[in-house]
């Protein structure tokens, strides 16, 4: 708590190892009420053990965790209505239909029948799943599989979300509507805390993001204000044939306000505080024998501010993906 404001989340310290190894390593943050929050990292940076130290499903081994104002520290259970939990493989029933997961784990939190009836039938019309209902969830795809989680964790209305990978592994469709259903929860006011390792998602989903490596948080901000320092720069990419040596040395020479790098062979990658004079950068490739197939400006992204800040290439956050992307973490 600071300035007197009560966070919906709040971590003090939080450490957790296991077998020697430094899973969390002692991270502090706080979660407004109402916000998309995103924890961003690779596979392995603990973005899951934090989710299961704040849902009970983990013992920190040091610090101090807070839910809606309430202390959870010593009793990991103590803010259990307040919050709903979306984990990243499902723990649903497979031999359960839809409707009876829904209405089951309606129960669990003391939903009367009527209620908790009337409440999976409106859910499954909102994820669209309404045909399914009487199917057992073990015949559904991946996408639906998802969608029914995240129903089964909001079935109670819960003021905190917990998504851990929500769109991890399934199809393009069903994820885009997965992160629809997100944006929904967020703008009815729901607090959600989301981990993920794909740029992009966090990037259109968050209010604000904390990149996670190996434990440990490296930046916390909004996404506009993590971009802005890069945007009050300029850059550019040439897709080419080879540049070689002499080439790229009379580049530095007759652009001396910019600053190239050679990513691979066959690219040049501009920087420079004035705008780029694409078209004689173009032109000077040509006559020294280069042949040039693609010139643009670049527009800075979340992904340009991850790779500088934590030095990890974006391919690496996509290795191990599916269909949509992602693999299994610890």
């Amino acid at each position: 708590m600071a300035n007197g404001e009560t966070f919906a989340i709040e971590a003090r310290g939080l450490a957790k190892r296991f077998d020697g190894v430094e899973a969390v390593a002692g991270i502090d943050f706080e979660v407004r009420s109402g916000e998309l929050f995103g924890f961003l990292g690779p596979n392995g940076a603990g973005k899951t053990t934090t989710i299961n130290m704040f849902t009970g499903l983990a013992r920190p081994d040091s610090g101090t965790i807070a839910l809606g104002g309430v202390d959870c520290t010593k009793n990991p259970r103590a803010a259990q209505r307040l919050i709903g939990v979306v984990p990243d493989e499902s723990n649903l029933y497979p031999e359960l239909t839809g409707f009876e997961n829904l209405t089951f784990c309606a129960s669990l939190y003391g939903m009367r029948k009527a209620e908790r009836t009337a409440r999976a039938s409106e859910l499954l019309d909102a994820f669209g799943l309404t045909k399914a209902a009487g199917r057992k969830f073990g015949g559904y795809s991946k996408g639906m599989k998802r969608k029914l989680t995240i129903a089964a964790g909001i079935i109670h209305r819960p003021r905190i979300l917990f998504l851990d990978e929500p769109t991890t592994g399934i199809d393009v469709a069903s994820a885009r509507q997965v992160r629809q259903l997100v944006a929904g929860l967020h703008a009815q006011g729901t607090t959600i805390f989301l981990t993920t390792h794909y740029i992009e998602e966090a990037e259109r989903l968050c209010d604000r993001i904390a990149f996670l490596v190996n434990g440990r948080i490296r930046t916390i901000d909004t996404v506009a204000n993590l971009v802005q320092p890069l945007r009050e720069k300029h850059a550019a990419e040439i897709a080419c044939s080879p540049v070689p040596e002499e080439v790229r040395s009379s580049l530095s020479a007759d652009f001396p306000e910019a600053a190239f790098t050679y990513p691979e062979d066959g690219k040049v990658h501009v920087e420079s505080a004035g705008p780029i004079r694409i078209g004689a950068l173009v032109r000077r490739l040509e006559e020294r024998g280069v042949e040039v197939f693609e010139a643009k400006r670049l527009v800075p992204s979340l992904e340009d501010v991850f790779v500088r800040i934590t030095g990890i290439e974006a391919e690496t956050m996509r290795e191990g993906a599916g269909n949509n992307g992602g693999g299994k973490k610890p």
